[in-house]
């Protein structure tokens, strides 16, 4: 079932959307400021294209400065965000697994440091 959740995820947007974030990655990579960040969006990339069958798991005491600082300026516009459309997508029934993927991705967008995806 996983298989076939990230098939349909990759054709209706998680493709897309997995190279808008890596293109970021690269972009923040250039400069040496900006590589912890890039690392963080070279995982949200991985994580967009096969989302189904992965949980991740938040660890806040990996790197707490770097969290707050991430959810202060980053986290917690893409967490409602994802939220957001999570929610919009669990009205209808076909929308649930993929909403529940959204809520996933809420997650990781409060602390990405530390944050392990297993």
């Amino acid at each position: 079932m996983k298989i076939l959740g990230n098939i349909i995820w990759l054709i209706f947007g998680g493709l897309f959307a997995a190279i808008g974030w890596f293109i970021l990655g690269v972009l923040f990579s250039i400069t040496i400021i900006g590589i912890p960040l890039g690392k963080q969006f070279f995982k949200f990339a991985g994580f967009m294209l096969t989302p189904f069958g992965d949980d991740v798991v938040l660890d806040f005491s990996a790197h707490p400065i770097l969290n707050i600082l991430w959810l202060i300026f980053f986290g917690w516009e893409m967490a409602l965000g994802y939220i957001s459309f999570g929610v919009i997508l669990c009205i209808t029934i076909i929308g649930i697994p993929f909403g529940l993927q959204w809520f996933k991705f809420a997650g990781l967008a409060l602390m990405p440091f530390g944050a392990k995806i297993k």
